[in-house]
């Protein structure tokens, strides 16, 4: 399973003055109902879930991150007040699931977290027959549905986006070139679905075995179907930390020209930085939230914290202000299903978001172009769930 971030196989497995997150009308509202009600006179009891106590200092600092976050977001409410406890999870689907139980026993109304689709999705479990809405950190869609939400940008946003653009763009005769583990698989099918849903054109996909070898030997056949395929994109699931640097190269030393074949990336191609100096992603198109809001965002924390804050922590400061933003409508049932999917979503620290009543999102997302070694906006993010970006 993986979780938020995607960076690498390893990751894959564990993983305005005050911009503020602005709630707009709800409208459109499907689904079951399940959400505590709340006392709109008091402060919201809200649990964050986070993976401190693991004894990864890479967990630690995430951990932190995500709870400065959160009260970043706290301290930009207006109008409402936000009661919030902390748990520690350890990284540990065991210690979520309890974590998550003693947080409702504490009064929590609404779980933010955890991080981990597996801890996530036992958190889900333990706290379903007690009628309350987890909202995590995750982007795999797999965990989401009943009381658990995916607040992180998935697999289908991205592909849905920049399937879009390329069949707008005339690119929209699209190859599908994966790695063969499952979190790459999974990419696949969402471009796959993305094709179906857009009307762009499949026209083929192709594998290859997850090593340094497997890449080298499978190309020259690769290579070959891209070019009798007559494809206009090749569509990469492999990032930065994986296969990508291998791929980006081989390809146009066996005749796959990113000239006259548009290299599109599931996944991000500007982190970390230098991988935009990779000569075959120099043309290439992928997905991000919007540059603006992301960068204030970035400054505010570090201007109260003293440090940059971590790529997901953005999710924590959306997950409360977007409560915070409900239960300012005075609405007893604020936190039920029926408003947090509400179809007009929210304005949050990356853009637009939106959550479905599968438990799934849409958020909305600019397309890059790595243009001489830099990140170039060619098509900004949609403001609006009825911009072009959607």
């Amino acid at each position: 399973m993986f979780s938020v971030f995607t960076r690498t196989r390893k990751a894959l497995r564990r993983l305005t003055a005050t911009l503020g997150l602005t709630a707009l009308a709800a409208c459109g509202v499907q689904g079951s109902q399940i959400g505590q009600n709340i006392n709109p006179e008091k402060p919201v009891p809200v649990a964050l879930l986070v993976p401190g106590g693991s004894g990864s200092a890479n967990d630690a600092n995430l951990a932190t991150s995500l709870e400065n976050a959160a009260r970043l977001a706290m301290s930009e409410l207006s109008g409402v007040e936000v009661d919030l406890r902390v748990y520690n999870t350890g990284g540990s689907p065991n210690q979520a699931a309890a974590m998550a139980v003693r947080a409702v026993q504490d009064g929590a109304k609404i779980i933010l977290g955890p991080v981990f689709a597996q801890s996530a999705n036992a958190a889900g479990v333990a706290v379903a027959n007690r009628n309350v809405n987890v909202l995590s950190f995750s982007n795999n869609t797999d965990i989401a549905g009943g009381n658990v939400f995916v607040l992180g940008n998935t697999f289908e946003n991205t592909a849905n986006r920049l399937v879009r653009y390329a069949n707008r763009s005339g690119k929209g005769r699209i190859m599908i070139l994966h790695g063969n583990d499952q979190a790459e698989v999974q990419g696949s099918q969402a471009i796959r679905a993305a094709i179906a849903n857009s009307g762009a054109t499949l026209a083929g996909t192709a594998s290859f075995e997850l090593s340094q070898n497997g890449i080298v030997n499978a190309m020259p056949a690769i290579s070959s179907k891209v070019k009798s395929s007559g494809a206009q994109s090749v569509f990469l699931t492999s990032g930065t930390s994986g296969a990508l640097p291998f791929l980006a190269g081989l390809l146009p030393e066996n005749g796959v020209s990113p000239q006259t074949t548009q290299f599109i990336g599931l996944q991000r191609w500007d982190i970390p930085s230098n991988a935009l100096a990779l000569p075959g992603v120099q043309g290439g198109w992928f997905a991000l939230p919007d540059p603006g809001l992301s960068n204030r965002f970035a400054s505010r924390y570090r201007a109260r914290y003293g440090a940059a804050p971590h790529p997901i922590a953005g999710l924590a400061y959306d997950g409360i202000a977007a409560i915070g933003a409900l239960a300012k409508s005075g609405r007893a049932s604020a936190l039920t299903t029926t408003a947090l999917t509400q179809s007009q979503g929210f304005v949050g620290v990356n853009g637009i978001f939106r959550l479905r009543p599968n438990g799934s999102n849409e958020r909305g997302l600019a397309i890059a172009q790595v243009q001489n070694n830099q990140v170039v906006v060619i098509d900004p993010a949609p403001r609006s769930f009825g911009g072009a970006g959607f």
